[in-house]
């Protein structure tokens, strides 16, 4: 009977994930600065945001935040800072000092909680997944579906979401991938900030329609 609804929700979602965006550049980054593991963190942490969007949405703030052009913007802002804090910092890579490689490369080792909570920050406060998320319970689907329903599309919207970039981790952490942009070294990190601060300043003039 919902088949055709989640059809449409499944599909909806795959294009709008698969569009490049702060998640992806994000996951990107980590996976290749950091290698699989943190990547895969990250993308968890993607994930498990979006359950963060698909509980307001189905208690209606995501309405409220639409409508309320303060709320909306404080966390539009929020969500800028944060992605300018990274890319700035991303910006003012060094390259390392050949022997300094190795030690730096273990310096910069990533924990598991802070790869996760990247990823987390990252999503749960970027505005546009908020009102991707409300028009897609508000407008796709039937505000008449089972809220239990509804909640099956939330856990399903989490994990494809977190197979997804999961699966750009894997892509982008393979050694011959590392061992190309590592060749580039501080410029892939300096481009990858410009990345980041480009879609924070885009955000950042992001108007709730």
């Amino acid at each position: 009977m919902y088949l055709a609804e989640f059809l449409t929700v499944a599909l909806i979602h795959l294009l709008a994930v698969a569009s490049p965006g702060p998640d992806f550049a994000v996951v990107v980054r980590e996976s290749v600065t950091h290698g699989r593991r943190a990547g895969t963190w990250t993308a968890l942490g993607v994930g498990t945001a979006i359950f963060l969007h698909v509980g307001y949405s189905l208690l209606g703030i995501g309405l409220i935040v639409s409508q309320s052009i303060v709320l909306f913007n404080a966390l539009k802002w929020a969500a800028a800072a944060y992605l300018l804090y990274i890319g700035f910092k991303a910006l003012r890579a060094q390259p390392a000092k050949p022997s300094e490689e190795k030690l730096h490369k273990e310096a910069g080792e990533r924990t598991a909680r802070g790869a996760f909570t990247s990823g987390f920050v990252t999503n749960g406060l970027n505005p546009k997944a908020t009102l991707f998320f409300l028009s897609l319970f508000t407008v796709v689907i039937n505000p008449h579906t089972p809220l239990a329903i509804q909640a099956g599309y939330g856990v399903y919207l989490a994990a494809a979401t977190a197979a997804w970039f999961c699966l750009v981790a894997m892509l982008f952490s393979q050694q011959r991938v590392r061992a190309g942009f590592a060749r580039m070294g501080h410029w892939f990190d300096r481009t990858m900030g410009a990345v980041l601060v480009a879609i924070g300043v885009k955000l950042a003039f992001t108007e709730a329609h």
